[in-house]
């Protein structure tokens, strides 16, 4: 068994072990807060990363006090697998509601779908929760007790190419002409490509679409894909698939074909091409260049804390999945310090009227958190990060940026 195997058991066993302490150890006077997300099945990985950053902020808050405005009460982590399916990520929303009344808000749930679900539950029990999911049907059904932190999925596709655009003619001097898609059928990539091909985006971006391909996974043969690729020749190229087995595929035969290592400008959507698990998969040098939208990442200014995340969990780099999670627990710590009271209901409403750039704000891109009336973030921004040296890099905005990024020239 490998080190990082070993260290990824020792994390879970961990783990399962302060689930007990934290529910039995913690003094009658703690605030209570909930995290559901995936612990078992195939997305248990990525919610076990987003529950160590949960667990990062509950000791950073009641290292530094607790809730000041409760006299120092502690802030307690309640942890609910949302397990391998949307049915069992209701069943566990419905438990957790059921079981623990006196909770003061959550945060989860990892897949939009899940999300979808579980906020059905919390919104009958007036829980406000917090969300990194980007389905805009989430803040989308008119509810009043769920916030989403990045930015939609539409708004993602629509903010995209402008800086896509902006960082090729900033990096090369170049603004691209001619844009290709190669994505699979699944619902994220349809809903991040389908507001970029309707109406005149492209057009208004000075953009001619050259090839437009979708797979549906598992890829067996990526060839006549990739051949198309070349003979079609974009000087910008989304490429969307959302398992890692896909990903290998196209990344090994762009490399084949010569369009890999950077020399063709690839782009991705969404932190799975920014993955640990991508790593342990694919060579290296395929991946060396290759960049992806993202609605949270490690950036300048959060060296500390991503040390210590490393440290915790025994990965590589600090992705959207921990980071969001440690901002959300921080923002409903702020939430009780304006509301005074360990109330659900005025949690809820100072969060809809919270307006900070301090603070959780840091750990967001756009540095500002403010929520519209559907539960969306207005200042919401979008980030791009890139392989480079065998680790995905923060290159846009500047502001936020670890490395600066590479386009290739032509």
């Amino acid at each position: 068994m490998t080190s990082r195997k070993l260290a990824h058991m020792a994390l879970l066993i961990a783990s399962a072990t302060l689930i007990s302490v934290t529910a039995h150890s913690q003094t009658g006077d703690s605030v209570k807060m909930g995290l559901i997300v995936p612990l078992s099945g195939p997305w248990a990985r990525q919610g076990q990363v987003m529950r160590v950053g949960a667990e990062m902020a509950i000791e950073h808050i009641n290292e530094t006090g607790g809730i000041h405005s409760l006299g120092g009460r502690p802030l307690e982590l309640l942890v609910f697998d949302a397990g391998d399916s949307v049915e069992r990520a209701s069943n566990a929303a419905q438990r957790m509601v059921a079981e623990h009344p006196d909770l003061i808000g959550v945060t989860g749930s990892y897949l939009s779908s899940f999300t979808l679900a579980v906020s059905e539950v919390t919104e009958r029990a007036e829980l406000p929760m917090l969300t990194l999911s980007y389905s805009d049907l989430i803040t989308g059904r008119g509810f009043n007790y769920i916030f989403q932190t990045s930015a939609t999925g539409v708004k993602q596709a629509q903010d995209a190419l402008p800086i896509l655009m902006g960082l090729a003619e900033s990096a090369s001097g170049i603004r691209p002409k001619r844009i290709g898609f190669v994505m699979d059928s699944t619902a994220a990539s349809v809903a991040f490509v389908k507001p970029m091909l309707e109406g005149n985006t492209l057009a208004d971006n000075g953009l001619s679409l050259v090839v437009n391909e979708t797979f549906t996974p598992p890829l067996s043969n990526a060839a006549p894909l990739v051949q198309r690729v070349r003979a079609s020749q974009p000087e910008l190229f989304l490429l969307l698939p959302t398992a890692v087995s896909d990903a290998k595929l196209l990344l090994e035969k762009l490399n084949e074909f010569g369009l890999g290592k950077g020399a063709l400008p690839t782009i991705s959507n969404g932190s799975a091409m920014g993955d640990p698990d991508l790593k342990a998969n694919v060579n290296a040098e395929f991946l060396e260049g290759v960049m992806s939208i993202v609605a949270n990442w490690g950036v300048r200014g959060e060296e500390a804390l991503s040390q210590e995340y490393k440290q915790r969990s025994g990965e590589p780099w600090l992705t959207q999945n921990p980071i969001c999670a440690y901002g959300h627990v921080w923002i409903i710590k702020t939430a009780l310090e304006m509301a005074g009271t360990a109330d659900k209901h005025a949690v809820a409403e100072a969060i809809r009227t919270m307006d900070i750039s301090d603070g959780p704000a840091r750990y967001f891109p756009g540095n500002r958190i403010r929520f519209d009336e559907h539960g969306r973030r207005i200042d919401a921004e979008l980030l791009v990060v890139q392989w480079q040296d065998g680790e995905p890099k923060t290159v846009y905005p500047e502001y936020a940026a670890i490395a600066d990024p590479i386009w290739p020239s032509r």
